[in-house]
């Protein structure tokens, strides 16, 4: 509904009262903050991440099926933003902005790499804490690192918010159904292991 919307003045209300509300926030000291968020969610942070995680399934945890999870996660998100950008074609904000940014600007690809990687990272992360109260406190942090990289999008002026809620939405369909190949294939593989055991008996 949103990458229909954005073709005609249905979305531009949405747009404008978020951006004059968040933009209205505007201080020296929230400018530098937000601009550390959106390094956070650039694309050198991402890899970053994303490398030393890698590292620390295969060689730490040896976890190699969440490795390959993961790295799927990350690349098909990448492309999907590539393809969207290049279909939709929707130009970025021009007034008031605090960077520069170049390419389209729907859907945002912070806001997607933000939601695959740190969500997935979540998700891992979650599988193994036995205490409801951690498994809590993850999911929250992870909640508001995504939400405040989308933001700081916004309060910078590259994105509309419609770009950010477009790429939240995609980046959640993506991760929601790769969650449930992924555990589809986990309790497969345990099935099959449990039956190879029972026929070894």
């Amino acid at each position: 509904m949103i990458a229909y919307w954005i073709g005609g003045a249905q979305i531009h209300h949405f747009d404008n009262t978020i951006i004059s509300w968040v933009q209205g926030q505007e201080s020296d000291s929230l400018t530098k903050i937000m601009k550390v968020f959106t390094w956070i969610g650039s694309q050198l942070p991402v890899i970053v991440i994303l490398l030393v995680t890698l590292i620390f399934l295969y060689f730490v945890l040896h976890h190699r099926s969440e490795l390959v999870f993961l790295i799927i996660i990350v690349t098909g998100s990448a492309l999907l933003n590539i393809l969207l950008k290049q279909l939709f074609r929707r130009d970025r904000p021009s007034l008031h902005r605090l960077i520069e940014e170049t390419g389209f600007s729907f859907p945002s690809g912070h806001s997607m790499a933000a939601f695959s990687l740190y969500g997935a990272i979540v998700f891992l992360v979650w599988k193994h804490i036995p205490y409801i109260l951690g498994r809590i406190a993850v999911i929250v942090v992870g909640a508001c690192l995504i939400l405040m990289i989308g933001v700081s999008r916004i309060y910078l002026g590259v994105h509309y918010p419609s770009d950010v809620l477009g790429g939240y939405l995609i980046s959640a369909c993506w991760l929601t159904a790769s969650i449930w190949l992924y555990q589809g294939y986990l309790e497969a593989a345990y099935e099959k292991n449990r039956r190879f055991r029972g026929q070894r008996v």
